[in-house]
């Protein structure tokens, strides 16, 4: 059986989804053709621009500036707050659509994925002609764009995807490395992050194809790695598409971040998010947390966690989100690039007794009332049915 490999990005996606969420709620026009910004406070000088349209970059407003920096260059420009929660519901919808086609998919990020067609090419046929097809009718159900790379390993299909974009389908065969990979620059090899895109030019390595063609020898006085990285120059990738999923014995949420966050207080509005989430979801399981696990994920992929025990089981997202807040204040590093932040609810219980201080209120277990009140009714209706009024993150 031919190894065929799809990689499906949504185009921009942020800024795509937040423009398909204003368009059904009425908005007057269609943020992709203006010149507009995903981004966070604008009235602090720290919010960064998280998404930009084709239009802002035309100004040379770029992600992880500060807005108040894509301001000076633009003062016309309109910048709109991420609505995480309807992230979720067009990644869930892309994602379940995807699945009717075929159960082999692996999900890489909330806004992209690979999937085997290899394995169904039998059924569907030409896997140029299906992408095309495909990518029109994404379009069409869900008034977004992707772009699909073709090839023959994970690899050189998600190296296909950053190929010329929007709503393309490119291909990058095995036989194709050497004319369609190895002429771009080193920093658009996947996995190459720009410390070690500088270190190889620095030895004079400055295409794909100069990397693939290094002697390894040489490159093994400079990069522990080396033979990973000249395998991946060469376009080479063993690695198979895992559909399968992990029984996990808590519960957790990570998402990757379009940008690569400096500064650990932008960081809080995705907690926030997350916090939301695993709390909607262990209350929906009628369970309590023990555990309380925030994990990132830096630039070069390093991934670390920090965790406490707290001192009752909690599920709801105030208590959640004041814990994970903490743990992402003792855990940071200056100098950190995070590309994913996640949180995970661990040694889950079903009923406790809850430890009441001689000095606290009875706040807590009317909380617990009210929040088992509003699980219920977004099991029943949805996430975001109902929600409490968001606290102020400073």
């Amino acid at each position: 059986m031919e190894r065929i490999i799809f990689h499906i990005d949504v185009n921009n996606a942020f800024l795509s989804w937040t423009a398909v969420y204003l368009l059904k709620s009425g908005y007057h026009e269609d943020i992709r053709n203006i010149v507009s910004v995903i981004g966070g406070d604008e009235s602090k000088r720290s919010g960064i621009v998280v998404a930009k349209s084709p239009m802002a970059k035309e100004y040379g407003i770029v992600t992880a500036e500060t807005l108040y920096s894509a301001r000076k260059k633009c003062p016309k420009l309109q910048v709109f707050k991420p609505n995480y929660s309807f992230y979720s519901e067009m990644s869930n919808k892309l994602f379940s659509f995807l699945k009717t086609i075929t159960p082999d998919i692996e999900i890489a990020s909330i806004d992209e994925c690979y999937m085997d067609y290899g394995r169904i090419k039998n059924i569907y046929g030409d896997e140029v002609v299906f992408a095309n097809n495909l990518k029109d009718k994404i379009y069409s159900l869900f008034g977004f764009t992707v772009n699909i790379g073709i090839a023959n390993n994970k690899l050189c299909a998600k190296m296909a995807s950053d190929f010329l974009k929007p709503n393309m389908v490119h291909t990058l065969y095995s036989n194709e490395v050497s004319s369609k990979m190895w002429p771009l620059p080193i920093e658009d090899l996947f996995m190459v992050g720009k410390s070690s895109s500088s270190k190889l030019r620095m030895i004079g390595i400055n295409t794909i194809g100069d990397l693939a063609n290094c002697d390894a020898y040489f490159l093994s006085r400079y990069f522990k790695n080396y033979d990973d990285l000249i395998k991946r120059a060469n376009g080479i990738d063993d690695s198979v598409v895992d559909s399968s999923l992990f029984e996990a014995k808590g519960i957790s949420n990570e998402i990757t971040l379009p940008v690569d966050i400096v500064n650990k207080s932008d960081l809080y509005n995705y907690l926030s998010y997350l916090s939301e989430k695993v709390s909607s979801r262990i209350k929906s399981d009628g369970k309590y947390a023990n555990v309380v696990c925030v994990i990132l994920k830096d630039n070069l992929f390093k991934r670390r966690s920090h965790q406490v025990k707290v001192k009752n089981p909690i599920c709801n997202y105030e208590d959640i989100f004041c814990v994970s807040k903490r743990l992402l204040n003792e855990m940071w590093r200056d100098g950190d690039m995070i590309r994913l932040i996640g949180i995970r609810l661990d040694c889950l219980v079903g009923d406790y007794k809850y430890q009441m201080s001689l000095f606290e209120s009875n706040d807590n277990v009317d909380n617990e009332k009210i929040d088992k009140v509003m699980a219920d009714i977004n099991k029943k209706f949805g996430y975001d049915a109902v929600k409490k009024c968001n606290m102020t993150i400073k």
